[in-house]
């Protein structure tokens, strides 16, 4: 009995010894900041922990070059928060206008200094709660039953300090450096380290391994005082122009293609790194070799005993011995924190570098964990923004939103609208919404039709990727159908390989607009919800299953869909084919005569004007629905005998097709109606 109260007693103290919150966020940077934010908002417990003295931590390391690329526009000529935050790539989002990047910088491609300042500022003035100074060494898991997820997560830092949580939220984004080990490896310098004083490199020959920004930055730097940069990997060249993804190699850094192709002794080759191997000479320059050329060879015995491959092939591309070399290959998540009972594995292929997570940002292996931010890339990598600050600022407020339900019992957020507004609210959203801008075919806007199509549910932003799972992740309900709204490129216009300038590149005429290039508006009408299968049997490079039908607003230079013509009448037809319904607005003297010839109204009518609703007439009013064909003007007309000129045979069906609604006096309706 003595022992048993000993243990239960060691178990009190072992329980007392954790500091406990609902939700813990791993990580200060743009994503930990943001979560944080929400959860603020919606008066939660939480705690961000940040191993660092300030949050921005990696921003104050990178770029090492200190300019960003991510854009700031100042100007767009307009003022509309929402479209503005299209172009502004570095705000997060809060309430606080003060927070907008632009106030902090009016260069369009930033310093990062400016962006570790923002991110302070961002967590003071909202009073977040981050925890500072504190490295979480160590994550694991609890069972229990009472817990939100079955089970409590439990956090070690530094100084042995523990943390329970029931909801872990990692936003460390990935700063592992990426290493390559192959023999000589060993001479390489990393892109962490390496000098960024060009005169460092005055007069040198320098080789880069890598082909991302972060290489293309590093050789811009020393362009103009080396002999000749080589740069090598084993993928091709990416422009970002051509893939229509921010992550490959922007225009800013790429001043080294200018160099290569027009034969200024710069250059690219293509190989794997881990086939080769570097030997250093008695003069310190390194040669590289081919791996299998050092089989069975002792690489310190000296380089004359190596045979190189210039020794067989004398025109070899790396002949030429280099002063240094570079490794420029990007990051990986930090895997080595986490308890393999939390099953947080690395993704396959090109994802590798990141944790397996599912589309709704949770983790494959444990319930609970959800990645944030650049982490969490893995469900649009090379095909959307969710790895960067204008992508994942959306894809942490939908994480937020899901939680909330899940944990909370609040329901996605959702307006009801008349379905006289569905035409006007669609069009709305693609010309302002910037989630649906930047975060193309990843998230999308839900409209969830009610009962007899008479209204109508709009939920913004939702995962497309976990649209089957919509009723149970946002407590809605979606048994009368639903539209998809989405931004997409066109199938076949992006790519390394492909010449994205060609002539007629650009569709114009709205007959066309399935086969738009740029990013455009595009509706996906289900009469019922996709299940799961149908997710999973999708058509290749479709973010959605097959619809019942579906709709292209054809692509707009000014990525202004607007047009009366081109973009809204298309639009508003297609809707009434899925709804079989008319969502036309009338004025009120077509409204009361469809009342007379008509027994069933359309809902503009039915919504306005029946309901003592709608648009007051008055003389200046109508002379302009006259001069612009939707009114006919009886003011200088002479009717004669019991009938008008104009015949009322098939007038009634006429009414419902033609844009132009004749409006009678009210004396022949009342003979009509006689007759």
């Amino acid at each position: 009995l003595g022992l048993a109260l000993y243990a239960g007693s060691l178990c009190a103290v072992s329980g007392a010894a954790f500091l406990y919150h609902d939700y813990c966020v791993i990580g200060a940077g743009p994503a930990g900041l943001q979560v944080a934010y929400f959860l603020q908002q919606a008066g939660r417990d939480y705690v961000v922990f940040e191993r660092s003295h300030a949050p921005g931590s990696f921003f104050a390391l990178y770029p090492r070059h200190r300019k960003l690329i991510s854009i700031n526009k100042q100007y767009t000529g307009k003022s509309n928060s929402e479209f503005n935050l299209r172009h502004d790539w570095n705000s997060l989002l809060s309430h606080d206008r003060r927070l907008l990047f632009r106030r902090y910088s009016r260069d369009f491609f930033p310093s990062a200094d400016t962006m570790v300042r923002y991110l302070e500022d961002f967590a003071s003035l909202l009073k977040l709660r981050v925890q500072y100074n504190t490295a979480i060494i160590h994550v694991t898991l609890e069972k229990n039953e009472e817990a939100w997820n079955g089970h409590y997560f439990l956090l070690t830092d530094q100084d042995r300090k523990n943390y329970k949580c029931s909801s872990l939220l990692v936003a460390a984004g990935t700063w592992v450096p990426n290493v390559v080990n192959f023999p000589g490896s060993e001479y390489v310098e990393g892109y962490e380290t390496v000098s960024i004083n060009p005169e460092d490199f005055a007069g040198q020959t320098v080789l880069i391994l890598g082909r991302g920004n972060s290489a293309f930055e590093t050789a811009e730097n020393i362009l103009g005082v080396t002999n000749f940069i080589h740069m090598v990997s084993r993928s091709r060249v990416r422009l970002s122009w051509a893939t229509h993804y921010v992550g490959d190699l922007r225009a800013i850094n790429n001043g080294l293609l200018d160099t290569y192709q027009l034969k200024s002794l710069d250059g690219l080759l293509e190989g794997d790194l881990e086939d080769l191997a570097i030997v250093k000479d008695k003069k310190g320059k390194l040669h590289i070799t081919l791996r299998f050329y050092l089989e069975d060879r002792n690489i310190s015995a000296g380089i004359d005993s190596i045979t190189l491959p210039q020794d067989e092939l004398d025109n070899f591309a790396t002949r030429a011995p280099y002063d240094r070399v570079i490794r420029c290959l990007g990051w990986k998540f930090d895997f080595s924190i986490y308890n393999r009972s939390l099953r947080i594995m690395p993704g396959k292929g090109n994802i590798k570098k990141y944790p397996q997570i599912k589309p709704s940002y949770e983790s494959r292996g444990t319930r609970g964990l959800f990645v944030l931010g650049t982490a969490s890339h893995s469900v649009d990598f090379r095909k959307s923004a969710g790895g960067f600050i204008h992508g994942f600022r959306y894809t942490t407020r939908a994480v937020h939103r899901l939680l909330e339900n899940r944990h909370h019992g609040v329901p996605w957020p959702s307006t009801v609208y008349p379905i006289t507004q569905l035409t006007n609210s669609i069009i709305k959203r693609v010309n302002e919404a910037s989630g649906l801008y930047q975060m193309f075919s990843v998230l999308a806007d839900i409209i969830l039709l009610r009962e007899n199509a008479t209204a109508f549910e709009y939920l913004e932003e939702y995962p497309v990727g976990v649209l089957a799972e919509l009723e149970m992740q946002t407590g809605r309900k979606a048994h009368n159908g639903l539209f998809v709204i989405i931004m997409e490129y066109g199938r076949n216009f992006s790519g390394a390989d492909k010449d994205v300038f060609y002539y007629n590149r650009a569709v114009g005429e709205a007959q066309h607009a399935w086969q738009s290039n740029f990013l455009h508006p595009v509706i996906y009408y289900y009469k019922r919800l996709p299940t799961e299968r149908e997710m999973r049997l999708r058509p290749p490079d479709w973010p959605l299953p097959r619809p019942d039908a579906i709709h292209h607003i054809v692509e707009d230079f000014l990525t202004d869909w607007t047009a009366p013509n081109a973009h809204i009448l298309p639009l508003r037809r297609f809707l009434e084919n899925c709804l079989s319904t008319d969502l036309r607005n009338f004025f009120a003297e077509s409204c009361f005569l469809f009342a007379f010839t008509h027994q069933k109204q359309p809902p503009f009518c039915q919504q306005g004007y029946v309901r003592m609703q709608g648009l007051v007439g008055s003389q200046e009013l109508r002379h302009h629905a006259v001069q612009a064909g939707l009114l006919q003007d009886y003011t200088h007309t002479d009717f004669s005998g019991d009938r008008p000129p104009d015949s009322r045979d098939g007038s009634q069906d006429q009414l419902m097709r033609d844009h132009a609604i004749p409006v009678r006096p009210l004396q022949h309706l009342i003979n009509a109606k006689d007759e």
